[in-house]
């Protein structure tokens, strides 16, 4: 039975109701932010399209079940902290989704000087691999010929991705400086509407 001296009494703020902290929903941004952490160091090579799928992937789940910070009253230091960790986050997951077009699509990774000479690197590993090839003589030239383009094709994917890889965190910071303003654009609106939602509220 509840004692009657504790009616009306308000409950002390719970940890999941501190300022600027959603409980679940930051824990969820930790994970999801280590789960991309963890695709970005064991990614090598060529970054694949399934990279792009795995960083949609983990864009959906935030944006279905964790909430941004919203400010509210007591220190500002909270929400600007889970802000901040919740747009880097999202511009990780929208760096590893963006990597393999930037790596394939030159209208998409615009850097001058940085794509040239790859194709230089792979014409280079070609000849190496016809030089060596050579001493094998004329056993299968069809074999030769598909073993020396594929060894330049690997050779230029990979001077992509390494490149790619370099100007990543310039689009991450970006998609997190966006995330960032998007968030507390909204987050004043909404603070907006009540105030005046509040004001329209006649008084008894």
């Amino acid at each position: 039975m509840v004692d009657p001296r504790l009616r009306g009494v308000p409950a002390p703020p719970s940890e999941s109701t501190a300022p600027g902290r959603d409980g679940p929903g930051q824990a969820g941004v930790v994970g999801i932010g280590l789960a991309a952490v963890l695709t970005f160091a064991l990614a090598q090579g060529s970054w694949e399209w399934f990279a792009a799928y795995i960083g949609a992937t983990l864009l959906a789940v935030i944006f279905a079940f964790c909430r941004p910070p919203t400010l509210m009253p007591g220190p500002r230091s909270a929400y600007v902290g889970s802000l901040t960790a919740y747009s880097m986050v999202v511009g990780l997951c929208a760096a590893i989704a963006l990597a393999p077009a930037l790596q394939r699509w030159p209208w998409l990774f615009p850097m001058p000087g940085t794509r040239a000479g790859c194709p230089e690197l792979g014409r280079y590993q070609s000849i190496r691999a016809q030089a060596e090839m050579a001493s094998l003589g004329g056993l299968d030239r069809a074999a030769f010929a598909y073993l020396r383009d594929a060894q330049s094709h690997a050779a230029v994917a990979d001077c992509l991705a390494a490149t790619t890889t370099r100007w990543l965190p310039v689009y991450g910071g970006g998609a997190a400086v966006v995330t960032r303003l998007a968030v507390w654009c909204l987050d004043r609106a909404r603070r907006s509407r009540r105030a005046a939602t509040a004001g329209r509220v006649p008084s008894r």
